[in-house]
């Protein structure tokens, strides 16, 4: 069975409803922090001057100069391949949809956050946030009339502010992928395309963010430090509709994963489309006080509690915060003593429900970056780390159910992988019998990313 077909088994009585079909959407004010290159922070508490930074190469700037080529990006860990009967790291992965730098500050807020807690992220920056309305013709989406778009262009202040921000994220070592650009779902939505015509969504994505100079006529920002064609390596679809259409296409552009999966079981990742694609669905985690999962994803936490409706009762902010910090907390949880298997979360920088959502992650970060070998990395240090490893050593962690501790420990269970683990098909009907294990159903699944 393949990784799509085995993603569908909790999402089979799930119910579906007409969400909110932006999910990333926008609102217009001030603009952000200025960017500036990193600087090394004292070495110690004393009052001595800090160290000169490590000089890095020249930029070699592209195109109309909105990218450059910097060099290898810092602070990225190196893939270190696990010993004979060593416990796996807990991986999480905190991905965010949209990644635009709006009056709610919410991308400085968590780019702060993480750099506290030496943690990676991936933000998947949708293309037309580096667009400006005035220019909206230059945007052809598919099936689509020109310059149309479900999610707001942004205001000038706002993609100047993003630009910096995206700069920063990155230069802190994060991954910059794509959300594509008009964030269209539903009946006239992204599911409609053909292989062709995400290429051509792609090739637009791409565009946007390599010729934002020409596009803006900003000439104060310096370009931005990396070069997109080599950095985009993964995505998630909108509203996580049109995947299978997508994949040929990702493949064909030497793509590395794609995350636009749902109802994803808390198991070793496998690849797919032919071993070409590592295949990183948003997961089905407990939801406290009901007999169903929810996704990983703060929308789809949210319309399990209020629907569409971003802006619901205030008397019952408190508790759902609570209750989607503990559900996070619980899948975190049911990996991290089981089967150690990456742990994906979804994200938006939105207020929804007066921002209980943001509140319950940044709490979730906090907790469990104190863990011992908790990772937090990005979708691409997790492929890095993922292809260093035993091909062997992957097959026995994939085997793994979800919440399942290896019988004996660890160290007997890798203690001698690659002599023992089974047969990569082997694996894929274990991880495929692991729906019964972990529930019946997945909760009210609208349009989510």
């Amino acid at each position: 069975m393949d990784a799509l077909s085995r993603r569908t088994l909790l999402a089979a009585g799930a119910a579906t409803a007409a969400g909110l079909a932006a999910g990333c959407g926008t609102t217009r004010g001030s603009e952000g922090e200025q960017a500036a290159p990193p600087t090394a922070a004292a070495a110690s508490g004393s009052r001595a001057a800090a160290p000169t930074p490590v000089p890095r190469p020249p930029a070699t700037l592209i195109g109309d100069g909105s990218t450059s080529d910097t060099g290898p990006q810092p602070h990225q860990p190196k893939p270190v391949q696990l010993q004979a009967g060593e416990r796996p790291p807990q991986f999480v992965v905190f991905s965010w949809d949209g990644a635009g730098e709006l009056d709610n500050r919410l991308f400085s807020r968590f780019r702060h956050l993480a750099k506290e807690h030496g943690a990676s992220m991936t933000f998947f920056l949708s293309g037309i946030y580096t667009l400006p309305e005035s220019k909206k013709n230059l945007y052809h989406p598919p099936q689509h009339h020109i310059g149309a778009s479900d999610i707001d262009y942004l205001s000038d202040q706002h993609i100047r502010a993003t630009l910096q921000q995206i700069a920063l994220a990155w230069l802190d070592g994060h991954e910059i992928g794509t959300h594509f650009n008009g964030h269209f779902c539903g009946s006239n939505g992204v599911g409609r395309w053909s292989p062709d015509e995400w290429d051509s969504e792609i090739e637009q994505a791409m565009s946007f963010v390599m010729n934002w100079k020409t596009n803006t006529g900003f000439s104060d920002l310096p370009a931005l430090p990396f070069d997109y064609r080599k950095e985009l390596i993964g995505a998630r679809t909108p509203c996580l509709e049109g995947q299978r259409a997508l994949l040929p296409t990702a493949v064909a552009r030497g793509w590395k994963y794609d995350s636009s999966g749902s109802g994803g079981l808390q198991v070793w990742p496998q690849k797919f489309q032919g071993g070409a694609l590592w295949d990183f669905p948003l997961q089905s985690i407990p939801f406290p006080g009901h007999s169903f999962q929810v996704l990983s994803m703060d929308y789809n936490i949210m319309y399990n509690q209020s629907g569409t409706n971003t802006k619901a009762d205030p008397a019952k902010r408190g508790g759902w915060q609570t209750q989607a910090r503990d559900s996070y907390l619980a899948g975190f949880d049911r990996a991290y003593h089981g089967n150690r298997a990456p742990f994906i979360i979804g994200n938006h920088f939105e207020q929804w429900n007066g921002g209980i959502y943001m509140n319950a992650v940044e709490d979730v970060l906090t907790e469990i970056a104190g863990h011992p070998e908790v990772r937090l990395v990005s979708f691409r240090q997790l492929v890095q780390w993922l292809e260093a490893q035993d091909p062997a050593v992957l097959r026995k962690l994939q085997e793994l159910n979800p919440g399942e501790a290896p019988t004996g420990g660890w160290e007997s269970f890798l203690g001698n992988a690659a002599g023992s683990a089974s047969s990569s098909d082997s694996a894929s009907s274990a991880g495929a019998s692991a729906g019964a294990s972990v529930g019946a159903s997945v909760g009210a699944s609208a349009g989510t990313s």
